[in-house]
């Protein structure tokens, strides 16, 4: 099925996101639209996984925000992660119902840069700061294009995903003195020492500062 008119979103989710922008209501419909083909409503518990193909150190993560809201699958209950691919799309995975991937078509991505609003935020600009109605413009452009005109809709059968178990055992670092859950323990000369103690080398800081 494929939708057209405008997107209704909750105040709620604009006043989480903290701002007015186009890519926390494409994050939005991405899960809407996922969650339309799975079967399914917003999660209050657990059961499924939400997956972030964006990265780190790119404007358009704001998508999250708004495939966390309408999904309910959050950072907190552990059931968002990026997989940090660089790409403008979210997966919805569900087991024993499938997974859906939605990715924001490269000719959207196109038709969306030309919009006066990123020459504003390339320049450094907060979206707050940007003028009203150039804000306005890209985010009706966002809220009234068809699924059609904006979305590739993958299925995809083979997807599996899953989180190790739920565990409350911890130890405390024999540096710090620091409470730690065991399975980021790094044992260090016999002893138990937390990731920073440890020196112990994540790829994911170094993405983080910025080394990768």
């Amino acid at each position: 099925m494929t939708t057209s008119g405008k997107v209704e979103i909750p105040q709620w989710v604009w006043d989480f996101h903290g701002h007015i922008c186009p890519f926390m209501p494409i994050g939005y419909r991405m899960g809407q639209i996922a969650m339309r083909e799975l079967g399914i409503s917003h999660i209050g518990d657990h059961g499924a996984f939400g997956l972030s193909e964006m990265g780190v150190g790119h404007p358009q993560t704001c998508m999250i925000d708004g495939f966390m809201a309408v999904t309910g699958c959050t950072y907190g209950k552990l059931m968002m992660e990026r997989l940090n691919y660089g790409k403008v799309a979210c997966i919805l995975f569900v087991p024993g119902k499938g997974a859906i991937r939605v990715y924001l078509k490269s000719e959207f991505q196109d038709e969306l840069g030309k919009q006066e609003f990123f020459v504003y935020r390339k320049k450094g600009i907060e979206p707050s700061q940007v003028p009203a109605d150039v804000v306005k413009k890209v985010v009706d452009l966002v809220m009234n294009a068809s699924e059609s005109d904006m979305f590739k809709i993958e299925k995809l059968p083979d997807f599996t995903f899953s989180r190790p178990k739920g565990s409350f055992a911890k130890m405390k670092c024999s540096k710090c003195g620091e409470y730690v859950f065991e399975r980021y323990v790094r044992m260090v000369d016999g002893k138990p020492e937390c990731i920073p103690c440890s020196d112990y080398n994540q790829t994911w800081v170094n993405v983080l500062k910025g080394m990768q």
